[in-house]
């Protein structure tokens, strides 16, 4: 099971299903905010910064496996759909 995001030659794909493009994803983030106020006390976040982020767990949206999930390379997945077509 993949708990990483996937880099940009990288995509998720469900080995129970094969799905490639629909995932639940859990994550947690860690993150310091700085914060705007107006004279009537109303706010706006102007600046976010991540500190750390988690993804705690990723669930195929169409079989509902999160114990499939793997990172596949992105040409690697596309032949893999290719090939499963009937």
């Amino acid at each position: 099971m993949s708990t990483q995001i996937p880099g940009p030659a990288e995509r998720w794909r469900c080995a129970g299903c094969g799905n490639l493009t629909r995932f639940d994803v859990s994550r947690s983030r860690r993150t310091t905010e700085y914060w705007h106020f107006d004279l009537a006390g109303e706010h706006a976040v102007e600046e976010t910064r991540l500190q750390d982020e988690t993804v705690d767990q990723v669930t195929c949206r169409w079989c509902g496996r999160s114990d499939a999930i793997e990172l596949v390379a992105r040409k690697d997945a596309a032949a893999a759909e290719v090939r499963d077509t009937p």
